[in-house]
């Protein structure tokens, strides 16, 4: 584990490698989408402070103290629990490291507390705050932290991370998943899986359903992306159960966490499963248009080619924009899973099928 491989990032590496040779500020802010590396940067970067990283990595070295958070959000309790342990001097290195993973999730009085230690913190602690959206760390916190920023990943490093990962699959097949990826490792892994198993399939099975079958179901194309989530959220819950295990959490806070990642499983399932509708639509317009090389499913192409008809590639831009006003929804407001996405497929057949 050390900075040379987290890939790509390369304005946090600079950072973080002249933090190493320079000496470390007492506070860092990781901040940027998930899924592009930033809790394997802190973990390598915790790993070269206190020079061990196998211990790191499995989480057992006595001077690494990681906050992860279990239920919804971070609470105060869990900030005075890290308080307490802050002012406790190094066991074996000259500094102790605290990693506050999915810092975004701090309540108000969380985040309160924690600007207290921020404030005036020991001279021998780290601190590393993880956070998919900078906007929700309090401008207070952010301004005695050294921001770190992370990117999306490039298409070329996704798929080589595609190759590495799923070498069965065809090289088609690996820029496919990399370009619907968008940058974001964790998708990729995820639709490594799907392809496996069919989900994927199953999902443009449904993308084509729209415009493909004469008794189409809103329903039932609804119940199809959900049971899909649903699905994910199984898995997810198992491994959660497997890290409780190996962290050895007490028996609410385990239940905590897998109940945690049973529930973002789901939503992010939902959301992914939007997105790649959306680019199906939108594969549908370049095709139609001729644009064939900025399509993102391009192992399908026979199929985009044999649905996109000439009278098709106006309405399924339009289908594309009502994918994404879904997606939005979804992703900023409390409305249920089901309602959005039958209302979403009964807009997308009024624009999509049969006429007459």
């Amino acid at each position: 584990m050390s900075l040379d491989g987290i890939l790509e990032q390369t304005e946090a590496r600079r950072l973080l490698g002249a933090a190493l040779a320079e000496g470390p500020a007492h506070a860092y802010l990781f901040h940027g989408p998930p899924g592009v590396g930033k809790e394997t940067a802190a973990k390598a970067f915790a790993a070269e402070l206190l020079g061990s990283p196998t211990r790191v990595a499995h989480e057992t070295h006595p001077d690494l103290y990681v906050l992860r958070q279990f239920g919804q959000m971070i609470r105060l309790d869990e900030i005075h629990a890290l308080h307490h342990d802050l002012h406790l001097r190094p066991f074996e290195a000259d500094r102790r490291v605290y990693l506050i993973l999915d810092a975004h999730l701090l309540n108000r009085d969380a985040a309160d507390a924690l600007l207290k230690d921020l404030e005036e913190p020991p001279d021998y602690a780290i601190i590393v705050l993880v956070a998919d959206q900078v906007a929700a760390i309090s401008p207070t916190i952010r301004s005695r932290c050294q921001p770190i920023a992370f990117r999306r990943l490039s298409t070329k490093a996704v798929r080589e991370e595609a190759a590495r990962i799923a070498p069965e699959l065809t090289a088609t097949q690996q820029a496919a998943l990399a370009r619907v990826a968008a940058g974001r490792l964790d998708r990729l892994r995820w639709l490594v899986e799907s392809q496996t198993d069919g989900r994927r399939d199953r999902l443009l099975a449904v993308a084509r359903s729209v415009y493909g079958e004469a008794e189409f179901d809103p329903t039932v194309a609804a119940l199809a992306v959900l049971a899909s989530a649903k699905e994910r959220a199984t898995i997810e819950g198992d491994r959660a159960t497997a890290t409780a295990e190996q962290l050895g959490l007490p028996g609410k806070q385990a239940d905590q966490l897998v109940s945690r990642a049973k529930f973002g499983a789901e939503r992010e399932d939902v959301l992914g499963s939007l997105e790649e509708l959306g680019t199906w639509y939108r594969d549908l317009v370049a095709v139609g248009v001729g644009a064939e090389a900025a399509v993102i499913n391009a192992d399908q192409l026979d199929r985009l080619r044999e649905d996109a008809l000439p009278e098709r590639t106006a309405p399924a831009g339009e289908a594309a924009a009502a994918v994404q006003d879904t997606w939005r929804e979804l992703e900023r407001l409390n409305i249920a899973n089901q309602l959005a996405l039958e209302a979403l497929f009964v807009r997308v057949r009024r624009l999509l099928g049969p006429r007459g």
